[in-house]
């Protein structure tokens, strides 16, 4: 009996990756993202990007398991991020994550504007207004990613607009990401 209480509480407290970056590819991947993946692992900080998935492995449990085993998470917002379900989902995940395991969430808000993705504004009011003729019958999924979206661009983070030549470097200490 112990011998399972004691297997269930390492279980959630493994961690495999230092940081899950979650990102929309079409707007960061090839720019922003390839930046900070690339100093990130110059730094030896163990980064999980989604391209790193096994061939032949399923992208939805292989996702999920990565951001089970991960212990910081860096959400990039950019303009078409909410027109990626892929993207609302994992951060629904995420910050589950946040809440079950208290793990740390750093909003990067790149080329968008932090009230856009709080309030979805602009491109991501109309992924919105597309999501509720899609999913007229899971309107809680819907109002789901809203909450998320609210409550992720109300974290303290960076935003690309105010800091124009973002420098990242980037450590671990004590379980912690600094980007500066």
């Amino acid at each position: 009996m112990s011998g399972s209480s004691s297997s269930f509480a390492v279980s959630t407290s493994l961690t495999r990756y230092d940081v899950f970056l979650n990102f929309r590819g079409e707007d960061t991947r090839d720019n922003f993202i390839s930046h900070l993946y690339a100093e990130l692992k110059r730094k030896h900080v163990e980064a999980y990007i989604d391209y790193r998935l096994l061939r032949g492995e399923e992208i939805s449990p292989a996702l999920e398991t990565a951001i089970e085993e991960s212990k910081i998470y860096v959400l990039v917002f950019s303009q078409n991020y909410a027109s990626s379900t892929w993207c609302l989902n994992e951060l629904t995940k995420i910050l589950d994550c946040k809440k079950r395991y208290g793990r740390d969430v750093i909003p990067v808000f790149y080329k968008v504007d932090p009230s856009t993705v709080r309030k979805q504004k602009e491109r991501y009011k109309e992924a919105f207004e597309e999501y509720e003729v899609q999913f007229k019958e899971e309107m809680e999924k819907v109002q789901g990613w809203k909450d998320a979206l609210t409550e992720a661009a109300g974290l303290s983070g960076w935003d690309s607009n105010v800091i124009r030549s973002l420098y990242f470097v980037t450590s671990t200490y004590a379980g912690s990401l600094f980007i500066y």
